[in-house]
């Protein structure tokens, strides 16, 4: 299984991924995640792969910089994609 690793921050509307060559976004995770699926099953880049593993890591900057100190992360996550089926 493929890892990438993309770069997760909220703009205040929508929740973005991102990386050199992919961008999501969506208002909830949960379509972030959707939307990031329907994305890599899209792409040649992906096309030999059965799953892909999508690290996202949270990126501080969003994150006013008195509170960073509290915290040396907000959080990251990894989603699974079965990019041949439908989920």
């Amino acid at each position: 299984m493929k890892t990438i690793e993309l770069r997760l921050i909220h703009d205040g509307k929508l929740w973005i991924a991102q990386n050199g060559s992919l961008t999501a976004s969506a208002k909830t995770l949960k379509d972030l995640d959707l939307e990031l699926a329907k994305i890599v099953r899209a792409s040649e880049q992906f096309a030999g792969e059965q799953t892909l593993a999508i690290r996202m890591n949270f990126d501080n900057v969003v994150i006013p910089e008195w509170i960073r100190q509290y915290s040396n992360h907000y959080f990251n996550r990894v989603v699974t994609i079965n990019i041949k089926g439908t989920k």
